[in-house]
């Protein structure tokens, strides 16, 4: 069933925000957050929803607009990272999990909505013949790896300098290495991330965003002991910087001349396209990881790769798999019951109806920079929109590291924004990035630009 683009209001967006005042150290959300302390080390379980003095927490939710617990209501543009690409509490989602919670909501047996989602991912994925679901994002980056290991017979991998890509000791290197520790630009060092091990880090390289000849002489360099190249098509931390078709191109080149697996994290970038950024670029890479999006909401991650890769290391058929690969709770029936509904529902319409809002936010925001004459850039693709208050070029990490420490302001024009907006009705990341779904109108995203605007002239 397609998702048609939501209509644009009659009438200008109205919200109930009498109870709004942050910080309000009275709040129910103070004094939640102030019992959380107490059991839980910061006050919470996921860094990314933390931020001083106290996080506000959600009671309900209901397609664009969450509720707080002291009642406040805004809008929600960030859609818990990105799995919310339906916005909160789809019907047709709501009545599928409902309907598979009455029916079996776990259980030590497969199901047949396991095999109803594999195919709708199979049937529009070019890099995806075979999948295994998991239970996180992080997950599927970690079986990505060890699927790339277990084929090649080696150890080594190669990722992006400032990418994230989950908790995974491989990949937490190098994700937010400081300027004394990260090593010449054309040998990037392994700067492992804390709690990863220095013999972890030993084993994976570090190559810099979109520099073709520079991260194809890293390769070449490695080329013998390569299992493969992890790249994020849309690279977070760069403000949702894409590849390039070249480095994407070189990348899928010495590849092949190495012997070793390109891996796509498609966790985020999977809204890049209905074929996901493999087919927005035009690469097809011999595994994808994926999350968030496909899960309609609840905990999901997946490896998916080509036939030949995926049937050589997990195939038991005939006799042991090269890699065992299990989990109580993958494929479980509520997540695939609720993935396969919002997977149907992400159409090319649905694509297309984000990606216009995401040009129409995008292009907004830097108009409201001109009129109220601030600083500030721009950047993301699609759904996905990154609003940074300096100025200046991020092609690379260390470019990032360069801007940041030219705004020395920066961080604190980033919080009295980003806590303008939460006033204002405006749930975004406190880092500076929105994401979008197909819940969101026109008037919502004109009703962000005024809120923008306004807390631009307050800022000065």
């Amino acid at each position: 069933m397609a998702t048609k683009p939501a209509a644009k209001s009659a009438s200008p967006i109205v919200l109930d925000r009498s109870n709004q005042h942050y910080p309000d150290l009275e709040s129910r959300s103070a004094g939640l957050f102030e019992r959380a302390v107490k059991v839980l080390p910061g006050g919470n379980s996921r860094m990314t929803v933390f931020h001083l003095p106290y996080p506000v927490y959600a009671a309900r939710a209901q397609g664009s607009r969450v509720w707080d617990v002291d009642g406040v209501e805004r809008i929600d543009f960030i859609n818990n990272l990105s799995s919310l690409v339906h916005g909160h509490n789809h019907p047709e989602i709501v009545k599928a999990i409902q309907a598979q919670a009455a029916t079996l909501a776990s259980m030590s047996m497969p199901t047949e909505k396991e095999v109803d989602l594999a195919e709708v991912i199979t049937g529009r994925v070019a890099g995806i013949d075979r999948i295994r679901f998991t239970n996180s994002g992080t997950e599927g980056v970690m079986m990505a790896i060890k699927t790339a290991r277990a084929f090649t017979g080696r150890d080594k991998i190669a990722k992006i300098e400032g990418a994230y890509h989950g908790g995974d000791d491989a990949v937490a290197v190098s994700v937010n290495p400081s300027p004394a520790l990260w090593g010449e630009a054309d040998a990037p060092a392994s700067v492992p991330v804390s709690g990863t091990g220095r013999g972890a880090a030993s084993d994976t390289i570090v190559l810099p965003m979109n520099q073709v000849e520079a991260a194809r002489a890293i390769i070449r360099r490695h080329a013998s002991e390569l299992a493969g190249v992890i790249l994020d098509p849309v690279v977070k931390n760069l403000g949702y910087k894409p590849a390039t078709k070249a480095f994407a191109q070189m990348l899928r080149e010495e590849c092949d001349a190495a012997g070793a697996l390109l891996i796509f994290d498609e966790v985020y970038s999977f809204r890049l396209g209905y074929h996901g950024a493999q087919g927005e670029l035009g690469v097809t890479p011999d595994l994808t990881a994926l999350g968030k999006l496909i899960g309609g909401g609840l905990p999901v991650g997946a490896t998916g790769g080509k036939a030949h890769v995926m049937e050589a290391v997990y195939d038991a058929r005939n006799g042991a798999p090269k890699l065992s690969h299990g989990g109580t709770f993958n494929a479980n029936p509520m997540t695939m019951a609720a993935g396969l509904v919002a997977m149907r529902l992400w159409d090319e319409e649905a694509v297309a109806h984000v990606a216009r809002l995401g040009d129409r936010l995008r292009n907004g925001l830097r108009e409201v920079l001109k009129i109220a004459d601030a600083p500030g850039r721009v950047g993301g693709v699609a759904s996905m929109i990154s609003f940074f208050h300096s100025e200046g070029v991020v092609e690379t990490y260390r470019d990032a590291v360069e801007l940041f420490k030219a705004n020395p302001g920066m961080h604190a024009r980033s919080d009295a924004f980003f806590k303008h907006m939460l006033n204002s009705g405006i749930i975004m990341a406190s880092h500076g990035f929105f994401v979008l779904s197909t819940a969101h109108t026109d008037d919502e995203i004109d009703f962000l630009l005024e809120q923008a605007l306004s807390a631009l002239r307050k800022m000065g």
